[in-house]
C-alpha cells in the first residue's frame, strides 16, 4: 500500500478543500492508495512524521507531503512504487551534489546563488492544479539532497537504517537534514518525474527560516568536526 502522510493546522474537513485533499479526493479510484492526515498540527513536520515511522507500517511505502500540493498525475501510486523499486528514498526535486554550507538544497552560497548544473526533477507551481513547470534538471537521478515538498520511502529502508526526521527543525531545512542522514546510513537517494503542483513557492529569509539554517549548520558542523577528530584509546 501507498500511504500519502500529511499534517494541517486545520481539522479533516478544511483539509479536504486543501490542494492535497481535493486530490486525493479524486483518486480515490485507486485501491493501492491510502491517506493520514494529522489534524490541528502544532507540531512541526518532523515529529508529525516520525509518527509513522513505526512497525506497523513496515509492509507500506510512505509518502510525506506537504498539503498544499496538487497531484496532477492519476498513476500516483504506480509512479511511487517505481521510484521505490530504484532508490530507497525518493523525492521531486533535489541537488546531485553536497555542498555543507548552503542554505538551501538548490543554491551553493549565502547569495543564493543557483547550483543549477548539479539540480535535478521538475515540480509545477501555481495556485490551481496544472501549474507552470519548473525544471531543475534531469530526472530521474541520484541525489545527495531532497526538497521537502514531497520525500518518498518504504517504511521497512528507513526502519532498518534507523532513519529519522530530526525534531529540532520545524517546517524548514527538515529535509536536507533527512537527505544527509539518509546518504549517511547508505541509503539511495535519488529524483523521479511525477507531475504534481505546489502552491508555496517557500519562505527564504524569514526569521524563523533563518533561525533554522542555524540550527541546520550547528548539527551538521558539530557532526563533521566530530567525524574529523583522531579516536583516543
Amino acid at each position: 500500500m501507498v500511504v500519502i502522510i500529511a499534517a494541517t493546522r486545520g481539522s479533516r474537513a478544511e483539509f479536504l478543500e486543501h490542494p492535497l485533499g481535493r486530490s486525493l479526493t479524486r483518486m480515490t479510484f485507486d485501491p493501492t492508495l491510502q491517506f493520514a492526515v494529522i489534524e490541528n498540527n502544532q507540531a512541526g513536520l518532523p515529529a508529525a512524521f516520525n509518527r509513522f515511522l513505526v512497525e506497523e507500517m513496515r509492509p507500506h511505502a510512505l509518502v510525506f507531503m506537504h498539503d498544499d500540493v496538487w497531484i496532477d498525475d492519476l498513476f500516483f501510486s504506480d509512479r511511487i512504487r517505481a521510484a521505490l523499486d530504484t532508490f530507497d528514498i525518493a523525492g521531486l526535486a533535489g541537488n546531485r551534489r553536497l555542498l555543507p554550507g548552503a542554505p538551501a538544497w538548490h543554491v551553493k552560497n549565502n547569495a543564493l546563488e543557483w547550483d543549477s548544473e548539479f539540480l535535478s526533477g521538475i515540480v509545477c507551481h501555481g495556485a490551481q492544479p496544472f501549474g507552470a513547470a519548473s525544471v531543475y534538471g534531469p530526472t530521474p537521478a541520484p541525489v545527495q539532497l531532497l526538497d521537502g515538498v514531497l520525500i518518498a520511502a518504504r517504511a521497512s529502508a528507513l526502519l532498518d537504517a534507523g532513519v529519522r526526521f530530526d525534531r529540532r527543525f520545524d517546517f524548514h531545512h527538515y529535509d536536507m537534514d533527512f537527505s544527509r542522514q539518509a546518504n549517511a546510513a547508505g541509503l539511495k537517494v535519488g529524483t523521479w518525474p511525477i507531475a504534481v503542483t505546489h502552491a508555496s513557492g517557500g519562505a527564504f529569509g524569514t526569521p524563523a527560516w533563518s533561525r533554522s539554517l542555524a540550527l541546520y549548520r550547528e548539527k551538521w558542523s558539530a557532526a563533521a568536526a566530530n567525524s574529523a577528530a583522531p579516536e583516543t584509546a
